[in-house]
């Protein structure tokens, strides 16, 4: 008899200890927004040299189009939005530390990132596109056989060149470059140093304009490219509420004011509800 009342006894405590263990993953998610309003801060990991997404002004303030909306976001969860400039190699290590809260910095929607993170649904559309000198003569893929092409380290575009899709492409590069940021690319780009530099349209648009040269050109797409933002796997409950804020912002017309400004127009995706 006492045998059987163990055994209950010890069948009942497994099935308490499943449930909470269960349970827990979900009591995590629902307590990350909880969590920041506590804490009155959200630390936003970014690369800092990514304009006009995220970038140092010549003031050495960190500003940008993913910025100003992530601020707007803050003032409307109440709290303050601290700036944090990562190693954008090292992002995931970053967020999966508790380094940062989110990495919100142009950073593309891939499936990889899907599976190491929870992103939001895209809110700008990009595309990774050709950038070489306007005499180049460069026009298609087929034309960067044998030329030198830059990419920037742990970007999407590198990850694009890499994929299987573009396997035969890579193959025939004579050189395939890294370089730390773009806008070092662009000016040995301009210099001769390469013959062609892949990199997102809207930071590549911004670079060249403010450097004020005529001589480099988009030839062309490679890939479309939409941009997300990430977070911790059990954050599931601040990426809906930041989510919720990004519809709001699109309903009342900020995000529209706020793209305007940094774009000339409205390029966010984020739906309507």
């Amino acid at each position: 008899m006492k045998k059987a009342i163990r055994k209950i006894i010890a069948l009942v405590l497994s099935l308490l200890m499943l449930a909470v263990l269960t349970a827990l993953p979900a009591l995590a998610e629902e307590a990350s927004l909880q969590a920041i309003l506590d804490k009155g801060q959200l630390i936003l990991g970014l690369d800092d040299s990514f304009p006009p997404m995220g970038f140092r002004n010549e003031a050495n303030e960190i500003v940008g189009f993913d910025i100003d909306v992530a601020q707007e976001v803050c003032n409307r969860l109440g709290v303050e939005l601290v700036k944090q400039p990562i190693d954008w190699s090292a992002k995931e290590l970053e967020l999966a530390a508790g380094n940062i809260d989110c990495i919100w910095n142009g950073m593309s929607i891939t499936p990889e990132r899907q599976e190491s993170m929870s992103m939001t649904f895209p809110y700008l559309n990009n595309a990774i596109e050709v950038y070489v000198k306007a005499d180049s003569g460069i026009a298609t893929l087929e034309d960067l056989a044998g030329k030198k092409v830059a990419v920037q380290g742990a970007s999407y575009a590198e990850d694009v060149i890499n994929s299987e899709e573009y396997a035969q492409t890579k193959a025939s590069l004579g050189e395939l470059l890294s370089f730390d940021d773009y806008l070092t690319a662009l000016l040995d780009l301009q210099a001769g140093g390469v013959d062609a530099v892949l990199m997102d349209r809207v930071v590549g648009d911004y670079k060249i304009t403010g450097m004020g040269v005529t001589d480099i050109k988009a030839a062309f797409a490679l890939a479309d490219d939409n941009f997300g933002i990430g977070f911790r796997k059990e954050d599931g409950a601040l990426r809906d509420r930041i989510e919720g804020i990004l519809i709001e912002m699109k309903q009342d017309g900020k995000l529209a004011e706020i793209a305007t400004q940094w774009f000339g127009s409205d390029l966010t995706i984020v739906p309507a509800e």
